[in-house]
């Protein structure tokens, strides 16, 4: 086949590694390509995470969270091709999200939650003097990490406290004061960012059935701005979230049906339903998790865990879903998706 994209998802078993997928024009994939990560994984489904597969923004290199032996693997990235430089502690205990922009890392470690900074070269991660951040509460239950698209705050959603909170990164790689505010609804998961600053966050609602909805924030300044309140889309288990290239359309996966659902994105920040079940894996089913969308905005792909499945869906002109390629067979136990 003609490479022009990959995917990659970690397997999360006690011997971890990463499935490199080759994808197509069509958004077919390849039989995958498994590399070894040398950490652990939890193994146990379902890990409870966004962002434990991540690329870096300039596409070189891979880093990969290994929740069971709390480390970090970081991979040279040649289209679906990868190299493993090296594997080096997170600085605690069940590491489960990683953001990176501009050649800094933050990893969020969930034993004693806590953030850990490390500066990303060619030759691999370097852990920063002073860049461990405790968060507040232990019983804060970090869900994921990311930076604003102008690499100045870091945002956490602490599904324990209901709450965001949003750091200064300073200059040399450790993190400010946290302003925090309450989520709209309960259980803030995954996020997902506009290129202009807008915060889609899916809120869980302690897994009420029925009761998922997603909400918009601002993020100016390093502060975090109401836009739309808890907005329902009727499913369950809401807890990742992507937004498209052209921060038309954000696509949240709604894990107890096993559907995505559609929202469209204002100007302004705001967010509208425009389809609550706009894909599904077949049947209404536990199972569809972590999930990207390539870097051409043409493809949506996500982890189908239960399944033990990758599935692509293409991206209409009008953010419309249809079935792209998938691949089955997979360990169900498999986390994290990163596509290009």
């Amino acid at each position: 086949m003609a490479t022009t994209g990959a995917v990659f998802v970690q397997t999360n078993e006690e011997r971890n590694r990463v499935l490199a997928f080759a994808r197509d024009a069509d958004g077919g994939l390849a039989e995958p390509t498994a590399y070894e990560t040398t950490g652990r994984g939890s193994m146990a489904p379902h890990l409870p995470s966004q962002g434990s597969v991540v690329l870096s923004g300039d596409r070189r290199s891979l880093l990969v969270a290994n929740a069971g032996s709390g480390d970090v693997s970081m991979y040279r990235v040649d289209g679906a091709r990868l190299e493993l430089v090296g594997t080096v502690a997170s600085g605690g205990d069940g590491p489960r999200s990683i953001a990176e922009r501009a050649g800094s890392v933050f990893v969020m470690n969930t034993g004693k939650p806590a953030i850990a900074s490390f500066g990303l070269s060619d030759m691999g991660l370097t852990p920063r003097v002073g860049g461990e951040t405790p968060l507040p509460s232990a019983d804060a239950d970090p869900a994921q990490i990311g930076f604003t698209p102008d690499g100045r705050t870091l945002v956490v959603t602490q599904r324990g406290a209901d709450a965001i909170a949003a750091y200064p990164v300073r200059d040399d790689g450790t993190l400010g004061e946290p302003s925090t505010v309450m989520s709209s609804g309960p259980t803030p998961y995954g996020f997902a960012f506009t290129t202009g600053g807008t915060l889609i966050v899916t809120e869980a609602f302690r897994a009420e059935k029925g009761a998922a909805a997603a909400s918009s924030y601002s993020t100016s300044g390093g502060n975090l701005t109401q836009k739309t309140r808890s907005l329902a889309n009727g499913m369950s288990e809401i807890c990742w979230s992507v937004v498209t290239p052209d921060d038309r359309f954000a696509y949240t996966t709604n894990f107890a049906e096993s559907t995505v659902s559609r929202f469209g994105i204002g100007s302004d920040g705001s967010i509208a339903l425009e389809d609550a079940a706009a894909a599904s894996v077949g049947d209404f089913r536990p199972g569809l998790r972590d999930e990207d969308v390539t870097d051409d905005g043409r493809f949506l792909f996500a982890i189908d865990a239960d399944g033990g499945s990758v599935i692509g869906w293409r991206i209409g002109t009008d953010g419309s879903l249809s079935r792209a390629g998938s691949w089955d067979g997979l360990p169900t136990t498999i986390a994290g998706l990163a596509a290009v």
